[in-house]
């Protein structure tokens, strides 16, 4: 199984942190987690609020648990509220179902990890996400 390296991970950051200054984006704060949920990098950006950790955390940990990047799991929230809180009660309320929460796969299609990003809207969190995927030769599911 593929997985997501260390040197991808710090690739991936700063590519999304790069990103974020190119779009003027308010500071960053990027997860990288595995395809168990498990931390690989985390960084976040001068600036940033303390508690964007726990923030990027939720919505990278979603969609490795869940399959589903954050756009899917939003849609989901928005039309079955009551499976996604009983998802979140499921996963300890660590499940943030919103944009920025990319699902990374392989080439196979398999799930290798996510990357979690806060700090700007969801959607910009998003696609600077996409940019530091790039940057790592991986591709992202938002």
């Amino acid at each position: 199984m593929a997985e997501i390296s260390i040197r991808k991970a710090r690739q991936i950051i700063k590519g999304t942190f790069a990103k974020g200054r190119e779009m003027e984006l308010k500071p960053l704060s990027v997860i990288v987690l595995d395809a168990g949920g498990h931390v690989k990098a985390f960084e976040r950006e001068d600036g940033a609020a303390p508690g964007r950790f726990a923030i990027a955390q939720g919505k990278a940990y979603g969609a490795v648990m869940l399959g589903m990047a954050g756009t899917a799991q939003m849609a989901r929230a928005e039309q079955q509220a009551y499976f996604m809180a009983a998802v979140n009660g499921v996963y300890g309320g660590q499940v943030v179902p919103v944009p920025g929460g990319v699902l990374v796969r392989d080439k196979k299609g398999a799930v290798i990890g996510a990357v979690g990003v806060t700090g700007d809207t969801s959607d910009n969190d998003a696609e600077a996400a996409l940019a530091g995927l790039a940057l790592a030769q991986l591709e992202g599911e938002i």
